[in-house]
């Protein structure tokens, strides 16, 4: 099998377009510069595991996320359409992963590269009902498509559309994604 490559999804952190749920809060330079924070230690953590990565953008040039982030970086743009049409991209074997949750590690990164070697599918929940990994090794568009995002049934969605191939996921720990001023309140390090 190929090695499964992991593909971070992260906007530029343009005011009033990242993190918009935390603009009422923190307002929009706010919310920008929290998930700049996010962003970076997504990149770092991904680093630190030793697991193949790239970053998959939008909102400004992949120059300017190198700029910020390192020019090592392996960056692609997400192109066009809507969040199922953008994830539905990513060739098997494939980790994709958000760049919004502060409890992500090294371990938990390489913990998924290492289950893709014995299993087809890997996924961590998230505690709002989502997830913010899904790992699989063939192809997993059926995963995205006509997907009711940011809902609390994100999470169960998938698994029932995996089951229905018969594929039984392995399950990682639960972890926090930031959405909501009140989910900082375990993570000060991270507000502007």
């Amino acid at each position: 099998m190929a090695e499964p490559l992991i593909s971070i999804f992260a906007r530029w952190p343009e005011p009033g377009k990242a993190k918009t749920r935390l603009i009422p809060a923190f307002g929009a330079d706010g919310a920008a510069a929290i998930y700049t924070k996010l962003l970076a230690h997504t990149v770092e953590v991904a680093r630190a595991s030793g697991v193949p990565f790239e970053l998959r953008v939008t909102g400004a040039s992949p120059e300017d996320f190198r700029a910020g982030l390192g020019e090592d970086l392996n960056i692609v743009e997400q192109g066009d359409g809507d969040l199922s049409a953008r994830l539905g991209r990513v060739p098997a074997p494939a980790i994709v992963i958000g760049s919004d949750c502060p409890g992500l590690t090294p371990a938990i990164l390489r913990a998924a590269h290492d289950t893709l070697q014995t299993d087809p599918m890997v996924i961590g929940p998230a505690s709002d009902g989502g997830y913010y990994l899904l790992g699989y090794r063939e192809d997993a568009g059926f995963a995205f498509e006509d997907m009711e995002w940011s809902t609390e049934r994100v999470f169960e969605e998938t698994l029932r559309r995996f089951a229905a191939r018969g594929i039984r996921p392995a399950v990682l720990p639960e972890l926090s994604d930031i959405d909501t001023p009140e989910d900082l309140a375990q993570w000060p390090e991270f507000l502007p």
